[in-house]
């Protein structure tokens, strides 16, 4: 197992930085925030904290939640208009510092497709990379599931896009920075995976890694001190 001084140097020389999103990018957890405005926020709430906790599978967390939201298309587009998601202070200037040392940048998210593609647009991340969950809708609008042959719909889901970038881009070096016992997962095939609790702090996740950090700044400190 690598170091903390390793990682550090991991971190400083990568070819891509894949991020999670809710609670890490940005400040809230999309399907929370689905659920509220949907009417179901509090039984959904419970479920997302198991979920993140480890104690159940992602898919049946995401099935039984879901099944409780049944978001129209027209709710999903509103929230993102009423309530856009809140990028989490120091984000936009670490996306920008990485990109200007030429690192790719990824959102690989639990969370949903056209909530992170909103999110991937103010930080300039392109969408092809945006890795997500797809809902599904019929033709009326209504709600008639998830894609579930996304990577990300299950559980290890965010280690196998990951072991995908590096087949189809031949990354030597990729980096995973998550609030959540999914992210902690992704590595390996990640090389180095960062905690973050500036949001939320999940227990387990803070006890297990070995790299914990609770603002962008420390990340963005460790690039300038190349």
């Amino acid at each position: 197992m690598a170091s903390l001084m390793e990682m550090k140097e991991i971190f400083r020389s990568a070819d891509a930085v894949c991020f999670d999103v809710d609670s890490t990018v940005i400040r809230e957890e999309g399907i929370d925030e689905l659920a509220k405005f949907c009417g179901v926020g509090d039984a959904v709430a419970e479920m997302t904290r198991r979920a993140m906790g480890g104690t159940v599978t992602f898919k049946a967390a995401l099935t039984a939640r879901l099944g409780l939201i049944r978001p129209s298309y027209e709710q999903v587009q509103k929230l993102i208009s009423d309530n856009p998601p809140q990028l989490t202070p120091g984000i936009r200037e670490l996306v920008s510092r990485l990109h200007q040392r030429g690192v790719q940048v990824f959102l690989v998210s639990g969370g949903f497709q056209s909530i992170v593609e909103h999110v991937a647009l103010q930080l300039n991340i392109p969408t092809a990379n945006v890795f997500a969950n797809r809902l599904k809708f019929y033709f009326n609008g209504e709600y008639a599931g998830f894609d579930e042959t996304q990577p990300t719909a299950e559980s290890g889901g965010k280690g196998k896009v990951i072991a995908h970038l590096k087949e189809q881009f031949h990354f030597k070096k990729v980096v995973m920075i998550g609030d959540g016992a999914t992210d902690m997962e992704a590595c390996p095939p990640g090389d180095c995976f960062i905690g973050f609790g500036g949001n939320v702090i999940r227990k387990q996740v803070k006890e297990k890694a070995k790299w914990y950090i609770t603002h962008f700044d420390e990340l963005l400190k460790e690039l300038e001190e190349r």
